[in-house]
């Protein structure tokens, strides 16, 4: 027997060389078991593992909705600037709710944990991605099952979770993928017999997908948000951005990572980055400037997203129409609207403006790109004319004249202004010699103070040992021996005989060498 949960992931391409590893081992003639919320029915991924004629088995086969009764879904449509802002006075909103939040990518998860965490809500924040290794994820779940907590998380946490106590809130900050996404995520509360309520924020290009959860059974319930209660965040995220470094370079992946999960996403009809405020979006991340994205078409990015075009105003029109809709034929609203004051449900004359009136927060310190500035190079300079109280034009210096008690109309004298600048030459060269004397005498005390410094570093126990050592060289030097001198009977010889004074060990010379000495003496004497 093969039983496999959650069998439409599973049988993805990315689990395909562990399940074919499975299948390999296990015999032909076996029964195979597949669960899952949102079970598959394509050919191939039934073929890989032998199925012939499966039955397929529905819980709720007869039911009139997806999902399940006791859970109370909420759609609001919100530009993309202003999810930070929703979501930080959401969470302000349910301090007292233990509240599940979904983003698309793990770069998104990690900054706004941090950045929230920075900025202190007021409950325990916690994060789960696919990079945590799996001790502290069980630490993390552990946790959010116990207190109330946020979680920021992936699609991690979309399948095989289910908390110890049931989860109050599950916020879908950016748009499933898919309604087979949506329905994994919104499945994480309202288990069983307990209850639960759902938020999705969809942004205005992104309304098709509202149409699609109605297409597919899902009942939800749209509303406007409610401008008195709702925090902006951003100018908070620019500051924590320059105390924070580290933190600017998340923001900066978290805010290419999201772009790069709409621009690879299949549906075309829902996700389409060219249609988003990208200026804006960077901006309400605290960003001084818009990050450089590569993989978007010049055409594209040269445009300016934030400013609406046409086809938005027509996306806005279809917005307005699908709340509409969802308005008449949605469920009953929550029983508790207390807890729920942010997003409030209001008639249609109130959701026109919160959906056509894109208001970009845009903090202090935002660097806006502006146009660069066309100079003429050949544009005259200098031409500044001056007038005089009649309306005459004035010579260029005339003003200077008058200053200095000069008339307007005399020229200035060249030649004193010349001698002028002979003088100050004349000065400047005497103040130079003065001053390169007074450097080289600077420069001579230096090297004096230098050479006393190291005259008084000297130990003088150096001196006493070199006294001690002299004293007992000649303490322990031998007696001089007596020395014998040979001096010539010539006067005029004995000044260079007196110079020249033979110094012999007589001890030491045997007496045939003292006869050879004698004679080579008298030789040289004679010659």
């Amino acid at each position: 027997m093969l039983v496999l949960d959650e069998a439409d992931r599973i049988l993805d391409t990315g689990f395909k060389k562990e399940m074919n590893a499975v299948i390999s081992q296990l015999p032909k003639k076996r029964q195979t078991l597949l669960f899952s919320a949102t079970q598959t029915k394509s050919v191939q991924d039934l073929a890989r593992l032998s199925l012939r004629d499966p039955e397929y088995l529905s819980v709720h086969e007869e039911a009139t909705t997806a999902t399940p009764c006791r859970l109370q879904q909420t759609a609001t449509i919100v530009p993309l600037h202003q999810k930070l802002d929703l979501l930080w006075s959401f969470i302000k909103a349910h301090l007292n709710s233990r509240i599940l939040v979904f983003l698309n990518s793990r770069k998104e998860v990690k900054f706004v944990f941090e950045a929230f965490k920075k900025l202190r809500p007021g409950i325990p924040l916690k994060c789960l991605h696919g990079k945590m290794n799996q001790e502290k994820r069980l630490g993390t779940y552990s946790q959010f099952s116990d207190k109330r907590v946020v979680l920021f998380s992936t699609d991690v946490s979309s399948r095989g979770l289910d908390f110890d106590k049931s989860v109050d809130w599950v916020v879908q900050m950016d748009c499933p993928s898919d309604i087979a996404t949506y329905i994994h995520r919104v499945g994480r509360t309202a288990r069983y017999n307990a209850g639960g309520r759902a938020v999705l924020f969809v942004e205005p290009s992104e309304v098709q997908m509202l149409e699609k959860l109605k297409a597919a059974k899902i009942p939800i319930i749209a509303k406007a948000i409610n401008k008195e209660k709702l925090q902006p965040v951003s100018p908070l995220l620019a500051a924590l951005l320059v105390k924070y470094p580290d933190l600017q370079q998340l923001a900066r992946r978290a805010f290419i990572t999201y772009l790069k999960s709409v621009c690879k996403e299949k549906d075309k009809e829902v996700f389409n980055v060219t249609k988003l405020g990208i200026d804006d979006f960077s901006a309400s991340l605290g960003l001084p400037l818009t990050p450089k994205i590569r993989f978007l078409n010049q055409k594209s990015t040269g445009k300016n997203p934030s400013k609406l075009n046409p086809t938005l105003e027509l996306e806005k029109v279809a917005a307005e129409n699908m709340l509409e809709t969802l308005k008449t034929e949605g469920s009953e609203s929550d029983k508790d609207e207390s807890d729920d004051d942010l997003l409030q449900k209001e008639s249609l004359s109130k959701v026109k403006p919160a959906i056509t009136e894109v208001e970009s927060v845009v903090p202090a310190t935002r660097v806006l790109k502006k146009k660069k500035l066309k100079i003429n190079v050949h544009r005259p300079v200098g031409t500044r004319v001056v007038f005089d109280e009649e309306g005459n034009t004035l010579p260029p210096l005339a003003t200077i004249a008058d200053a200095n008690g000069m008339n307007s109309t005399s020229a200035i004298n060249v030649d004193k202004v010349q001698e002028r600048y002979q003088k100050m030459r004349e000065s400047l060269k005497k103040e130079d010699k003065v001053d390169k004397i007074h450097a080289r005498e600077l420069l001579k005390d230096k090297k004096l103070k230098k050479k006393m410094k190291m005259k008084r570093e000297r130990p003088e126990e150096d001196e006493e040992d070199v006294s001690e050592l002299d004293e007992e060289v000649t303490a322990t030097r031998p007696n001089k021996k007596s020395k014998i001198y040979f001096d010539s009977d010539d006067d005029n010889d004995a000044d260079t005989l007196d110079k020249k004074k033979v110094d012999i060990d007589t001890d030491k010379i045997s007496l045939a060498e003292q006869e050879d000495l004698a004679l080579k003496l008298l030789s040289s004497m004679q010659s």
